[in-house]
């Protein structure tokens, strides 16, 4: 065994020591395929650090358990005109250091979001101005009729302006760059957990706010998050005890654990969408064999790339049924997502070598993909798969496979040719997919932020402003059908399917799980010891 191999094995044994030490009655050990990269909840648009830090931190408006919209720091809003939204904020509310949460605090978190190093600027890329009514209410601005911008607002986490200033953290961290401040380890929120402990990629201790505003339902009083990599071992520490609650769980592994009298897996469809970007902007590749020119700038080449792809074999195979393959970039509950228009290309070897040979490559080219092996299900097998169907084309993949935490910094700054990437609306709306993916991108406004390989067409960048503040729902979905034709017709991007949620519960633990793939502490309980 090498070095770093020793080192990842005794990581593994130290964070499962900390778990094996006694717990309160209340105690929930959660562990998951990778860490949140930061407390900071403005430095990374990921699912996983979202869902992490929104347990700490409360935005404006909140989701319930069935994902509808929800009152949390923000009590009501309506509209005061067709580009103004008045938000009457919750009274009484003190972040975790005792300062009193007012409308000041939604100004400087609207104005860091939408700062540099921030990631989630896409979230407020529509907003003009924030206007402060008075203590307890704010106007917000916008840029043009916004209609689902109390959605937006629902994962967008407010932070205390002088909490922020006295620790020098009023700009989010840039996740590409690695730059890390005081906001990155420590946290001060409004939110229903605080956190005691914080040891990156090793383990997460967070306790209950017992000056909470709002209603805990779970009695938990204690989560310790530990990333564990390994999905034999996370499986093998939920079998034996030593965890209460793990995800994803290996497909592989499912009916092993359900057929334990004391744990069970937890199964629901996800909102999420697996798909494959490629660089269509640069006049050469970063990284492939062709010199002197782009081969993902010919339609020819990317649909050659799709019709290669064996989408059934990985649903198979890869991810053992549990997944869904789609030909959109969203998937069914997501408004906008219709089926009619959720046809994938039919595979096609011979089909797609001619289209190879007819942009000029008879005999394929080398190209690197990265891809990420701890983030999705199964994500280090897919990319595998993908590899191997296109070698069936004479497309040489040379695959680069690398944790989460060193994957997002080099596609977030684009260093990428050829990437696999997952993506859930957070809005669950169309408008959420296009404006971030599908967009051209623009670094200054955000918009297609997570387009990270530059696909652009000018009419349906068009067509996304119009459906942005549009508030005819029958007009409105028009328009993002047809955006959606223009992009598959494009061959945008590589859609591959929609990935099934997997969690390992004990059966003692009751708790939530969300389409988002959002687990919320404050949802969870100890039900009592598992029966034998």
């Amino acid at each position: 065994m090498n070095l770093r191999n020793k080192l990842a094995a005794m990581a593994v044994m130290s964070a499962l020591g900390a778990l094996c030490l006694p717990a309160g009655a209340q105690t929930i050990r959660v562990a998951n395929q990778g860490d949140a990269l930061s407390l900071d909840p403005h430095s990374l648009n990921e699912s996983l650090q979202l869902s992490v830090d929104l347990n700490v931190y409360d935005a404006l408006t909140d989701r319930n358990k069935d994902l509808s919209l929800a009152p949390s720091l923000a009590t009501s809003w309506r509209q005061t005109s067709p580009t103004v939204w008045r938000f009457e904020l919750r009274k009484n509310v003190k972040f975790h250091d005792g300062t009193p949460f007012t409308a000041d605090d939604v100004l400087f978190s609207i104005t860091r979001a939408a700062g540099d190093g921030s990631d989630v600027k896409a979230k407020v890329n529509d907003i003009k101005e924030v206007r402060k009514v008075n203590d307890h209410a704010v106007d917000i601005e916008t840029k043009g009729p916004f209609p689902i911008l109390p959605d937006v607002l629902s994962d967008l986490a407010i932070m205390s302006r002088k909490w922020c200033e006295e620790n020098k953290a009023e700009k989010p961290v840039d996740r590409r760059k690695g730059i890390e401040n005081t906001a990155s380890f420590k946290a001060n929120g409004t939110g229903p957990f605080r956190v005691r402990e914080r040891q990156p990629n090793v383990r997460t201790v967070f306790v209950r706010n017992g000056t909470y505003w709002g209603k805990i339902d779970g009695n938990v009083q204690e989560v310790i998050f530990t990333p564990i990599a390994n999905s034999a071992t996370r499986v093998a520490a939920l079998m034996s005890g030593e965890i209460d609650v793990m995800e994803p769980v290996p497909v592989q592994d499912i009916a092993r654990i359900n057929a334990s009298s004391n744990t069970q897996v937890v199964v629901g469809p996800e909102l999420r969408t697996i798909f494959l970007g490629m660089d269509q902007k640069r006049d050469e590749l970063l990284y492939s064999s062709v010199k002197g020119k782009n081969p993902f700038k010919d339609k020819r080449v990317r649909q050659a790339f799709y019709q290669a792809i064996d989408i059934t074999g990985i649903q198979r195979t890869v991810m053992r049924g549990a997944s869904r393959p789609t030909g959109l970039m969203v998937g069914p509950g997501v408004n906008g997502w219709t089926e009619a228009q959720d046809k994938r290309l039919p595979q096609d070897v011979e089909g797609a070598k001619k289209l190879l040979a007819d942009a000029g490559y008879p005999s394929g080219f080398e190209v690197t993909m990265n891809c990420p092996n701890d983030r999705y299900v199964n994500d280090g097998q897919i990319c595998q798969s993908v590899a191997a169907n296109l070698a069936r084309i004479g497309v040489k993949i040379n695959l680069a496979a690398e944790t989460k935490g060193t994957y997002f910094p080099k596609i977030l700054r684009r260093d990428t040719s050829f990437y696999l990437l997952g993506w859930t609306p957070t809005t669950y709306d169309s408008h959420n997919a296009l404006d971030a993916l599908m967009r051209c991108p623009d670094d200054k406004t955000g918009d297609g932020q997570f387009n990270l390989g530059s696909y652009c067409n000018p009419k349906l960048d068009e067509l996304i402003g119009k459906i942005k503040s549009s508030t005819d729902k029958t007009e409105r979905m028009a328009m993002i059908q047809e955006a959606f034709k223009i992009h598959a017709d494009d061959i945008g991007h590589l859609p591959l399917h929609q990935q099934s949620l997997a969690w390992g519960v004990s059966k003692k633990v009751a708790l939530t799980q969300r389409a988002d793939n959002f687990m919320p502490f404050k949802w969870m309980s100890i039900q009592g010891p598992a029966k034998p």
